[in-house]
């Protein structure tokens, strides 16, 4: 049964739960047990155990699950592209960003800010 995860109202927690019983699910699956994927990824059974439950993991465990699940191919999957669009490539005259700035405020803005009690 798919089912569709709308993270931007779940805390940070709760994708972290998600995430974990889809892993759990995934292993279940290929009919492979904890131990097996704990050994394949070089982690301990309880740190899998923790991964799947929710309980926090580094991003190294994570992928290192991923990997010994097979699913490496969809790592890419969870961050987009960062490539610079052609448009942009135009303005920016070949070069790739290499900092942020924020945008510049305009002087006309009234919104408040502190010190703006009066």
């Amino acid at each position: 049964m798919s089912r569709k995860q709308d993270y931007f109202l779940e805390s940070a927690g709760q994708v972290a739960q998600s995430l974990g019983t889809r892993l759990s699910e995934i292993r279940l699956g290929q009919n492979r047990t904890q131990a097996q994927i704990a050994t394949e990824a070089g982690i301990s059974r309880a740190t899998l155990v923790r991964l799947e439950q929710g309980n926090g993991a580094s991003l190294d465990t994570f992928i290192r699950v991923m990997m010994a699940l097979r699913l490496h191919e969809h790592l890419e999957q969870l961050l987009p592209d960062p490539s610079v669009r052609p448009l942009d490539r135009v303005r920016l005259s070949g070069r790739e960003r290499q900092r942020a700035r924020p945008k510049k405020t305009d002087p006309g803005d009234t919104s408040w800010a502190w010190g703006n009690d009066e």
